[in-house]
């Protein structure tokens, strides 16, 4: 395993009542989510990637790592940038950073600070088409209540757009650039023990992926169920685009081997894990527990611990 540069993972979430990621408004009144349009004219509701890597970053947080706190951006009216010290923080050694300075002189050419992140991270995009479902809300809070005038105040109406099926996500990390390389240059890199424990620090964080937006009215739980999972001595998400389930929300294994079976070469080793209290037992798959147990031990492996 010390030949690998990556491991991937395509995993499947399963959600019956969810509003996961908002989107911009058109009426007033109404709270979209995010969609993307097929060819077809189909919607696929969709959690960004940007909102993944803020609930892993928050995430890390929370099982106790030091957070690179945000400061004011070098040039102005930049993008705002973390402590930029991924030697010091595990934010900033694993999900990167950009910040660019301007020129000292008036004509001169600006430098840039940048890291570029070394966990990859795909939209977690539903199988299952958005079909119009709203539900209908009214704000009570301002009944009784009245306003400077002495006139009743309304109480607000509004709708919010859910939707229920399977969402796959992907994410890939590069374990050849962890605790190394850009952002490193003024000193030392990690040592082996300590890249292995951001990785399986981040291993956890994907583990209980959760996130904060719309839950106190839609709790959802977007964490894996099913993981189709490679250890690669290349950097390419296999199963991106092949983790697929039947009508009866069933996880086609036999389209999962002959990925494995067309990047033989490419592949170390290879797991298919599942809750089967949600996706049954497709093929030859093994739990939750023992799928992620085996990543894990793969990151061990490689780092040398």
């Amino acid at each position: 395993m010390k030949n690998i540069k990556s491991i991937t993972i395509t995993y499947l979430s399963k959600v019956t009542f969810a509003s996961l990621n908002g989107a911009d408004k058109e009426v007033d009144n109404i709270n979209p989510i995010k969609k993307i349009t097929l060819a077809n004219g189909s919607e696929l509701p969709y959690v960004s990637s940007q909102a993944l890597r803020r609930a892993l970053r928050d995430s890390l947080v929370e099982m106790g790592w030091a957070e690179s706190t945000v400061q004011e951006a070098s040039a102005k009216k930049g993008a705002p940038k973390t402590q930029l010290k991924p030697a010091e923080y595990i934010e900033d050694d694993l999900f990167g950073y950009m910040d660019a300075s301007p020129s000292k002189e008036e004509k001169g050419k600006g430098t840039s600070v940048v890291r570029t992140s070394p966990i990859r991270v795909e939209a977690l995009v539903a199988l299952t088409d958005y079909k119009g479902d709203m539900d209908y809300a009214t704000n009570f809070m301002v009944k009784g209540v009245k306003n400077e005038k002495g006139e009743e105040q309304q109480p607000n109406i509004f709708e919010t757009e859910i939707h229920s099926g399977i969402y796959r996500g992907t994410i890939l990390i590069e374990l050849d650039r962890i605790g190394s390389g850009q952002g490193f240059e003024n000193t030392s890199e990690l040592s082996p023990a300590e890249k292995c424990k951001r990785v399986l620090a981040f291993m956890d964080a994907f583990r209980n992926l959760w996130s904060s937006g719309r839950q106190t009215r839609f709790l959802a739980d977007i964490s894996p169920k099913f993981v189709a999972a490679a250890a690669m001595t290349t950097k390419n998400p296999v199963f991106l685009e092949a983790v697929q389930v039947d009508k009866n929300g069933q996880v086609n294994a036999e389209a999962l081997q002959s990925v494995v079976t067309d990047y033989d070469r490419f592949i170390s080793g290879h797991i298919f894990a599942t809750q089967e209290a949600v996706f049954g037992k497709p093929g030859a798959s093994v739990s939750l527990k023992d799928g992620f147990e085996t990543i894990e031990s793969w990151v061990k492996q490689h780092f040398g611990q």
